[in-house]
């Protein structure tokens, strides 16, 4: 994915510098608060903490919080750039732990290569972490800083470089060895790439059950054998072998398996045809892996092949192994992460890769068919239950094992706090996202000659989520993009003053809105004048898929034309506008906050319905709330009225769907409440569509979640249109477009 300069450092910077911050988990809003958080209050656990250490995993963040170290020696492809450079890197190591197990870490920036001082430093760290995550230490010395520290340390240290890819490749190495037929031990197999990943790769896959006999080591020398001199060291050494072959080429020929960490395209067509019956190649080389995806598997219809990149099958991604590793040894307060932990990963990941794949990740990817075979030896990346198998067999190993201080009895309760504590919020965002690339359609932005709109056409060819056409003149636009620096490359701009078939557009518009007092006159002055006019007849007439405008016009302006020309489905009644809010562990949908004043019962039933099927689009079940200042007949009222009634019309037309009302708002929000007090309630675990009784309940709720509550909040999504025409915030930002952008496409797939 194509990533500009600009973009990358602005993210890093934006609002806040860096993409981590330390945020308080208790409360302190007053002077007794703050007298529990520190003096006096924190003695009492001081003095606990001073008879008996192990309490300091009760008290403190220690239980959950890892150190992400480097001295920057071997930083991603950037080499060594010095612990300074490496802090963005370990800031994003820190993101991936906390988005993926909730882990809690501080990145720490060593300055630093002498062994012993390293040693040292992070040996004094111990009583701080409950774990340690090397990170770009530069091979062969990461080697011995990792055994060091594992020697005088009590708690996990794990060089990620080295064991992370060693975990996640052993997984898919299972994986591809079972659907080729073939026995572990009997497979031939070559590895290109001698650092510490390629090396700790091979000794991990051997205590699989790779025979060592049965290895052949290649660096940029190629082979390395017995008796060879030149750079060599302690490590190569234990995988020199006996053996005449003296090329990568010549190692392939008659081999099972190529296991590549190493440099891209040193492979060619000759060597994977050199290669035994059904072989496996996990060419893991980034950005380019030893041999291209197509050209391989163009050269074998029975190769089973792995890469490291997201746009081949069988990804092979760090990111699936070392946030569960981690979570849980954490969770058993483990004082190492040993190789039993490491097997019991790769073999539950290998694992869950058998088992039949929820309806739920294959929207997510787009695809309509995900099982078992040489195209799915590995899960993907976000498959959220990766989490639910990976943690609970670590924990377990740790305890079989002897290295846990804490023990885990009930797995079922475990498993489901794990489902508690991430919530799966961000799923709804890599399902949607996923779903436009799959089903890519023509989005039309009226708004074209804005700096930002024309941005977020870049961004969704690069992110291969759209078709943009921008409305506006073509040498504006282009213009302003030569002044911003974007790439046009696939955007199509239209003109309508220069557009050909404008007068068929003016006709239809002046037959539409004749008997509503537009002229001829009229009807030509708002087909050329008016983008959103212009746009909407597009759509109108098939010529594109979706709208998108609002950034700076009103939104009254901004429907008007898509209401006049596009028009509503006929099955409802009115249209509505709906918000998505995403929490760390929630995801609501709010409606109706942008369209309706004072929806009638039934208006708000066309409401509640719409917003139900958008859910259902992301495969999300909704559970409805309709919101008053009344639960269930407690008080009186014109509003507590209106939604009783739109409660039974409900029913009527969607007997099947999960709704209670008329309810407080913290009554549908927190299940407690429910439970305790109306058990008679259909409602249980919570509501996550909540639909109000007006425009002013719903409008204040969603804007002042958007500026108070650290939310995401991602609309509006315009509702109950016969095709998808949304209207964006005024002044929405880049990030918002494109997130609009990922929602039309989707909503324009359904409409289709």
């Amino acid at each position: 994915m194509k990533i500009e300069k600009k973009e990358a450092l602005d993210y890093h910077q934006g609002k806040r510098n860096g993409k981590i911050e330390v945020v308080t988990t208790k409360p302190v809003n007053t002077q007794r608060d703050l007298s529990l958080a520190y003096s006096p209050g924190v003695a009492e656990p001081c003095l606990e903490i001073a008879k008996d250490k192990s309490k300091v995993y009760d008290y403190t963040i220690k239980s959950n919080l890892v150190a992400v170290i480097s001295n920057g020696t071997a930083v991603l492809g950037l080499g060594n750039i010095g612990p300074e450079a490496s802090k963005p890197v370990m800031e994003g190591k820190g993101v991936l732990f906390k988005t993926f197990a909730d882990i809690d870490v501080f990145d720490i920036e060593l300055d630093s290569t002498n062994h012993d001082d390293l040693v040292k430093a992070i040996k004094m760290m111990e009583p701080t972490f409950g774990g340690i995550n090397l990170e770009d230490f530069k091979g062969p010395e990461c080697f011995y800083l990792e055994e060091a520290l594992k020697k005088a340390m009590n708690i996990p240290v794990f060089h990620d470089d080295q064991h992370g890819t060693a975990i996640i490749s052993g997984a898919a190495m299972l994986n591809a060895v079972e659907i080729a037929g073939k026995k572990l031990s009997d497979i031939r197999a070559v590895y290109s790439g001698s650092g510490a990943a390629g090396i700790a790769c091979a000794k991990f896959h051997i205590s699989l059950g790779l025979k060592p006999e049965n290895v052949i080591m290649c660096d940029s020398q190629g082979v390395i054998y017995k008796g060879r001199t030149e750079r060599m060291n302690e490590f190569k050494e234990e995988f020199a072998v006996e053996t005449n072959k003296r090329t990568l080429h010549e190692a392939l020929v008659g081999a099972d398996m190529f296991f590549g960490l190493s440099s891209g395209d040193i492979i060619g067509e000759e060597d994977v045809r050199a290669m035994s019956e059904k072989p496996i190649i996990l060419a893991l080389a980034n950005p380019n892996p030893e041999i291209d995806y197509n050209l391989a598997t163009s050269v074998r219809k029975d190769l089973i092949m792995a890469t490291g990149r997201s746009d081949y099958p069988n990804q092979v991604n760090n990111v699936l192994c070392f946030p569960f590793i981690f979570r849980g040894a954490l969770d058993v307060n483990a004082r190492q992460i040993n190789e039993e932990m490491k097997i019991a990963a790769a073999n539950a990941i290998a694992e869950l890769t058998r088992q039949e794949v929820p309806e739920s990740v294959k929207h997510a990817y787009g695809i309509d068919d995900l099982s078992f075979g040489s195209e799915y030896i590995i899960p993907k990346p976000f498959d959220p239950r990766v989490l639910t198998w990976v943690a609970p067999a670590v924990a377990k190993a740790a305890m079989d094992s002897g290295v846990a201080r804490k023990e885990i009895e009930d797995w079922d309760k475990y498993r489901l706090e794990l489902e508690i504590r991430m919530g799966r919020s961000h799923s709804i965002m890599t399902e949607m996202y996923q779903k436009a690339t799959k089903n890519i359609r023509r989005v039309l932005y009226p708004e074209g000659e804005e700096p930002r709109i024309i941005r977020t056409a870049e961004l969704a060819v690069v992110q291969k989520i759209a078709y943009p056409i921008l409305l506006g003149r073509e040498e504006v636009i282009r213009s302003i993009a030569e002044e911003y620096g974007n790439d046009l490359t696939g955007i199509v701009i239209i003109n309508p003053k220069e557009f050909d078939d404008v007068d068929r557009f003016i006709d239809e518009y002046y037959r539409l809105r004749s008997r509503k007092g537009v002229t001829m006159k009229n009807a030509r002055n708002r087909i050329l004048n008016s983008n959103n006019h212009f746009g909407a007849m597009m759509i109108k007439f098939g010529l594109a898929d979706s709208m998108i405008s609002g950034l700076t016009t009103s939104y009254p302006k901004t429907i008007r034309p898509a209401l006049e020309i596009v028009q509503k489905e006929d099955r409802f009644d009115v249209v509505s506008g709906l918000y998505i809010v995403i929490t760390k562990t929630h995801i609501y949908f709010l409606a109706d906050t942008t369209v309706n004043e004072t929806p009638t019962p039934q208006q708000l039933s066309d409401i509640t319905i719409q917003t139900s099927e958008f859910c259902k689009s992301f495969d999300i079940e909704p559970k409805v709330a309709l919101l008053s200042y009344s639960n269930f007949g407690s008080a009186t009222g014109e509003s507590p009225s209106r939604m009783r009634k739109a409660l039974e019309i409900i029913k009527e037309r969607v007997p099947e769907l999960i709704i209670d009302g008329e309810m407080q708002a913290d009554t549908a929000i927190v299940p407690d409440i429910i439970e305790n007090d109306y058990s008679f309630s259909t409602l249980k675990g919570g509501a996550n569509v909540l639909v109000f009784p007006d425009l002013n309940s719903g409008n204040i709720t969603y804007k002042m979640l958007d500026r108070l509550g650290n939310f995401h909040v991602m609309g509006p999504v315009l509702q109950g249109m016969n095709k998808s025409v949304h209207v964006l915030q005024k002044g929405a930002t880049v990030s918002e477009i494109v997130d609009m952008t990922a929602i039309a496409v989707v909503m324009a797939s359904v409409k289709k």
